[in-house]
């Protein structure tokens, strides 16, 4: 194959994996049971309130975020697309494959592991190019549009998404707090060195984001 094609081939692998492990990642996350993140809680309430599985629920928030794109001017890439679609069954199948734990220590290695293969994730499928997920490009979306600074968009979003999970039965706990802390360190890791150099490098990613 040429040279193009090999750096397809490797793009396109890298998303579609880094998207899968994003969404067991979460599950790992959920099945801990001690906090999810700020999106997650808001995703674990409306579970609650409607019956919904996880993944379903991830998925619809996920489109209704992406429209969200349109009066910011905000362009979706296909890795945005792929994001809305291959996260919650991803997601769902973990918390199929993974029981509930009780054993403290397992819970928090679950969490631990979780968090670990979220930053990986991250860094893949950010990496990749193909354009950030859609609550991502909704944070810095909203940056570009207003000059906002970005760690106040993200802020106000995420206290935003995070109080109504929460009030709508979400969990909220110190995982929460640690996903908050830790995540943006680690992928400020794993997205350099996951990162698939493009020509002139057009596809840097400028913010390092999660979900």
């Amino acid at each position: 194959m040429s040279s193009p094609r090999l750096l397809f081939a490797r793009r396109a692998s890298q998303l579609v994996v880094g998207l899968f492990l994003y969404g067991f990642a979460i599950a790992l996350i959920v099945r801990a049971a001690i906090g999810v993140s700020p999106w997650d809680v808001l995703t674990q309430g409306i579970v609650a309130q409607t019956g919904l599985s996880f993944g379903l629920v991830t998925n619809i928030v996920g489109g209704l975020v992406l429209l969200l794109w349109i009066p910011i001017r905000q362009r979706p890439g296909v890795g945005t697309v792929l994001n809305v679609l291959l996260v919650g069954p991803s997601a769902e199948f973990g918390l199929w494959l993974i029981p509930e734990q009780t054993n403290l220590i397992v819970r928090v290695a679950l969490f631990a592991g979780g968090l670990a293969l979220l930053a990986v994730a991250t860094g893949l499928y950010i990496g990749a190019g193909y354009g950030p997920g859609p609550r991502d490009g909704l944070m810095t979306g909203i940056h570009r549009r207003w000059d906002i600074r970005i760690w106040i968009v993200r802020t106000a979003i995420e206290v935003t998404v995070l109080s109504i999970g929460w009030v709508l039965g979400g969990n909220v706990g110190i995982g929460t707090l640690l996903f908050a802390l830790l995540i943006g360190p680690m992928v400020g890791v794993t997205l350099p060195l996951l990162r698939v150099r493009l020509p002139r490098d057009t596809a840097t990613p400028r913010e390092v984001v999660t979900t």
